[in-house]
């Protein structure tokens, strides 16, 4: 009989965090029966949230609880869980119940079904994501596949089955903001979807706006790839090649022809231009100094203030 170990981020979630535990606790009582331990990482609520875990504590020893500093973010709180797993399989899972935990089973036998599989991210039917939330993911998918080089039909989500050595090797990576998803494809390409029901958020709404969109994205790219340097320095090329061209060809026109270059306006629009081209390459080397200053930096992910295991 294996071990399953169950990570859960939580953040103002006072709401479902007791349901959650009864839906996980039937499937592997009821369904699978298969031992579990379901690990609660509390990342600076706002709300009850810590209450209610000591409750489901008290109430269950298989119920880890481990409660951050401050907010340090989903993945940092994945990561500080995964440190306490003693699980053979870890599964990640969201803490708003669109997660269905009633699909976990279809992870396990797929996952029993194949031993050349080390990880299974389920893959959302019918998503009941917002607007923003669905251009993200799409924005996500694209960026990985191309910095990553994972297959662009790999779907990255927060509901997996890992196999426990890949956790480990994880747990070894000295990487300041983890993004798990990207870890998981760095570290092996036995990686698959499964298909899995999404269901609404029963309460509040999402954290995931389009300011952290952004900002996932940027830092997505310039931690996992050169390309927007690579960027400016085709740009670069390409404008100094045009410049040798022009010169070239207003040189002789006025050799051959008598014609002068006229165009004030034309002038200040390319030096405009230029100009703004030169201050976004500082901007962006600027970003990959600043990602190897933090990385220096050597600052912890997260910061716990107490546990109870």
């Amino acid at each position: 009989m294996s071990l399953y170990s169950v990570v859960v981020p939580v953040y103002n979630s006072e709401h479902t965090l007791n349901e959650l535990y009864d839906r996980v606790s039937a499937v592997f009582d009821t369904q699978l029966h298969q031992d579990f331990e379901l690990i609660l990482v509390d990342d600076g609520s706002k709300d009850n949230s810590w209450g209610v875990m000591e409750q489901l504590h008290e109430k269950d020893g298989r119920v880890k609880i481990i409660q951050q500093a401050r907010n340090f973010g989903q993945h940092p709180a994945l990561l500080c869980g995964f440190h306490y797993v003693n699980g053979d399989f870890i599964i990640t899972m969201d803490d708003d119940l669109q997660h269905p935990p009633e699909e976990i089973p279809k992870l396990v036998k797929v996952m029993n079904e194949r031993d050349d599989v080390d990880v299974i991210i389920a893959k959302y039917e019918g998503r009941k994501h917002n607007l923003i939330r669905r251009l993200g993911t799409r924005l996500s998918v694209y960026a990985t596949s191309k910095m990553l080089k994972k297959p662009k039909d790999l779907e990255i989500t927060s509901f997996r089955l890992i196999r426990r050595f890949i956790v480990d090797a994880i747990i070894q990576m000295n990487v300041r903001l983890p993004q798990i998803g990207n870890l998981l494809v760095l570290t092996s390409n036995r990686i698959i979807n499964v298909p899995v029901k999404h269901d609404a958020r029963k309460y509040g709404h999402s954290g995931y706006t389009f300011r952290h969109l952004v900002h996932d994205l940027l830092y997505d790219i310039t931690t996992n790839s050169a390309f927007p340097l690579l960027l400016v320095r085709d740009i670069g090329i390409l404008s100094f090649a045009c410049s040798v061209i022009l010169g070239l060809y207003f040189l002789i026109r006025y050799f051959m022809f008598g014609w002068s270059v006229e165009g004030w306006t034309s002038t200040i629009l390319i030096v405009l231009a230029f100009s703004g081209l030169t201050l976004l390459s500082l901007g962006i080397v600027g970003e990959y100094l600043m990602h190897i200053l933090d990385e220096a930096k050597k600052m912890p992910n997260y910061v716990e203030r107490q546990k109870k295991l």
